[in-house]
């Protein structure tokens, strides 16, 4: 199973979810691999899913959870990042007015700066 096969079968809106998060990945992660792991779309750095990973992308029955493996030693000066397992943290989202692109792409990008230090 590819990304765009999870994606593709995803109900609405979690479908419009996943197809709008996951290009604000790719732009804020121009060198990650995507790919599935344990049964869920993540993007890591390295050439393995699951080497140096960065973010993930996990649907549930009513939200989208989009995750960031070292989430926690972010700064989120907006608050919506929760903590979850370890050092993630996470953002559940409802719909797709819940992405803001900027902020998503600030969180990204400070995610893969920890992963390559």
């Amino acid at each position: 199973m590819t990304i765009d096969d999870y994606l593709a079968a995803l109900a609405d809106p979690l479908r419009e979810i996943g197809e709008k998060l996951t290009p604000v990945i790719t732009a804020a992660l121009p060198g990650a691999t995507g790919a599935m792991w344990h049964g869920h779309p993540v993007w890591s750095l390295g050439d393995r899913p699951g080497q140096r990973p960065v973010c993930l992308v996990k649907a549930y029955d009513s939200y989208v959870t989009f995750g960031l493996w070292r989430g926690r030693e972010i700064a989120d000066g907006s608050g919506r990042l929760e903590p979850a397992a370890r050092a993630m943290a996470v953002v559940k989202l409802r719909g797709v007015a819940d992405i803001d692109p900027a902020l998503f792409t600030d969180w990204l990008r400070a995610a893969a700066a920890l992963e390559e230090a």
